[in-house]
């Protein structure tokens, strides 16, 4: 009688070449997972993706992925802040030009003002405290009111030359009310040296209001000539109010 195998008996061995593709599958995921534990990153390389900034689909900008473990990224510069791109560099501060160098404050001596034919001697006039009104001798001369500013270097206050204006007879005062001009230049002769100056404005004020007027106020160095002015006499005063000019 024949015998006949067992249902039951291990089956022969099955050659490795013949493993199905599940076989090799478990094999593979086993071997992957003790390469991951030993050595603590992932070995499957990134690919390229897309990130969509803020406003993208969605409407939220996407996470940057990490790098894997041991890869340095390539250094890059950093991007200009908004103040390093916007702001300008400042030009460099321009220096003003130097003012015109003055001989060391003295009493003046003389006024030259070729442009409105005026060359007079000026003499000093001591003021009475009493006096109510400023008088200067009868004369074609000009007077230098000696109690406010001497003209020059170190002067403290603003320099006053006066002089009459002569009804029916030339005087050297009566050209200021005909032919003094704003940006004229004329030079005064000080015991200490010669100033360049430049006709600022020339007004007429009446002469009740003269004593309250801004020609009175304290500026160091600045001019003022004052006379009658020839077209009203008795009711006015023309002022010629100059500084030292530039170089």
């Amino acid at each position: 009688m024949r015998t006949e195998r067992s249902r039951h008996a291990a089956p022969r061995g099955v050659p490795w070449w013949r493993w199905d593709r599940a076989d090799v599958a478990i094999l593979m995921s086993g071997a992957l997972a003790f390469l991951v534990l030993t050595f603590g990153g992932p070995l499957v390389q990134y690919g390229s993706s897309l990130t969509l900034g803020a406003g993208g689909p969605g409407g939220a900008a996407a996470a940057p992925a990490s790098l894997p473990a041991g890869v340095v990224p390539s250094p890059t510069a950093p991007s200009p802040t908004a103040a390093q791109r916007t702001t300008a560099t400042p030009a460099p501060a321009s220096t003003p030009p130097p003012g015109p160098v003055l001989p060391a404050a003295a009493a003046p001596l003389r006024v030259r003002y070729a442009g409105a034919d005026f060359n007079v001697p000026v003499h000093p006039l001591k003021l009475d405290s009493r006096a109510t009104t400023i008088e200067p001798p009868p004369t074609k001369d000009g007077y230098w009111l000696s109690p406010y500013g001497s003209p020059g270097k170190g002067s403290t206050n603003t320099t006053y030359v006066i002089g009459h204006s002569w009804d029916g007879v030339d005087a050297p005062f009566n050209h200021l009310s005909s032919q003094a001009a704003k940006g004229d230049r004329f030079a005064v002769d000080t015991a200490s040296g010669t100033i360049t100056y430049r006709v600022e404005s020339i007004t007429t004020y009446l002469k009740s209001s003269l004593k309250d007027s801004p020609v009175w106020d304290v500026v160091p160095n600045r001019l003022v000539l004052i006379s009658c002015y020839t077209q009203d006499l008795w009711g006015k005063n023309v002022v010629v109010i100059a500084s030292p000019a530039p170089a």
